[in-house]
């Protein structure tokens, strides 16, 4: 079995993204637009999964470095797509992992 190592700097995260109760299409959109920002800020998702019950999502990301992240937070745009989100919005634990 091959694994594939982090490049020095690079920061892995797993998010585990729960919907919030009767809002699962509008957290799957929040997600979607949230996600899409993810370029500018030098990050990427390596894997998106679904729960086979639709109400929650696990992310794989992995950014150049911390500094990215640290950027994607404070982000005007991701910052105002949740607070458009509102009550919709989900909620979010994120892991920092490595490769093992």
């Amino acid at each position: 079995m091959a694994y594939r190592r982090t490049v020095t700097g690079e920061l892995l995260l797993v998010a585990l993204v729960e919907m919030a109760p009767g809002a699962v299409e509008a957290g799957r959109r929040y997600e979607d637009a949230v996600l899409d920002l993810l370029d500018r800020h030098g990050g990427a998702v390596e894997r998106r999964l679904q729960s086979t019950d639709g109400t929650s999502e696990v992310h794989v990301i992995r950014f150049r470095d911390r500094a990215g992240y640290e950027s994607f937070m404070v982000d005007p745009d991701r910052l105002a797509l949740r607070e458009r989100a509102g009550d919709a919005a989900p909620t979010t634990r994120v892991l920092e992992v490595r490769d093992r």
